[in-house]
């Protein structure tokens, strides 16, 4: 199995995931969210192959993005007030087109029947990191959830990282992140944890190869086989 090989020859002693593009195909939503957003400031929509490119860091970062793009001020202000917009519509959107992607559930029940934890490491805000826990039912393997409010530091800082180890009682260099970007893999040097990515995540545009793994994956039931 590849993946006993990035933990010293035996199964990880926890799993960490990234949220969207790795578990779930959000960039519907975000993208719906946003050019709500954009038509309620009077500019035009951007479209979701343009909003999947500025997931990953946040939605204070998506919101700034979308204003760059809209040409429209971008003081802490502005965004503050387009971030209050964003979120409105994006509580009411979050769960309509999102999905997981297909081999997630088979996955985590998987590595739940081994008796592996598992927790979501994201830098999606609680309250809508644990509205779509909950909609897509998957409280029962992800015990731990640190979201991207959980801690004064997102990915890519470690302590998200660290944080989830220590809820689940596991050393770092025995866990693994699976993510789809740059984030997750500095945060998880930073970490001194071995990293696997999707190669079907969103990561800013980029190849995930750039970023250099260890290893990358098409599907997460790679990990089982």
């Amino acid at each position: 199995m590849k993946l006993k090989s990035l933990c010293g020859g035996e199964l990880p002693s926890a799993l960490l995931f990234d949220l969207d593009g790795t578990l779930l195909d959000s960039a519907p939503d975000l993208a719906t969210a946003v050019d709500r957003m954009l038509l309620d400031l009077q500019f035009a929509p951007a479209g979701i192959e343009r909003v999947r490119k500025w997931v990953g860091d946040g939605a204070r970062q998506l919101v700034s993005e979308a204003l760059q793009f809209a040409q429209a001020e971008i003081s802490d202000r502005a965004v503050d007030a387009a971030l209050e917009i964003y979120q409105m519509h994006y509580a009411v959107c979050c769960t309509e087109r999102s999905e997981l992607f297909a081999a997630v559930v088979p996955t985590l029940q998987w590595f739940h029947t081994r008796g592996i934890p598992m927790a979501c490491v994201t830098n999606k805000g609680a309250r809508f990191t644990e509205s779509l826990i909950a909609h897509f039912q998957l409280h029962e393997f992800l015990t731990v959830i640190v979201s991207g409010d959980t801690l004064p530091q997102r990915k890519p800082n470690p302590q998200p990282l660290l944080f989830a180890c220590e809820q689940l009682q596991a050393e770092p260099r025995r866990a693994l992140m699976i993510g789809d970007s740059r984030n997750d893999v500095l945060a998880a040097r930073a970490a001194k944890m071995p990293v696997v990515c999707v190669d079907y995540g969103y990561n800013h545009g980029r190849s995930i190869a750039l970023e250099q793994p260890d290893l990358i994956i098409a599907s997460l039931l790679d990990l089982t086989v």
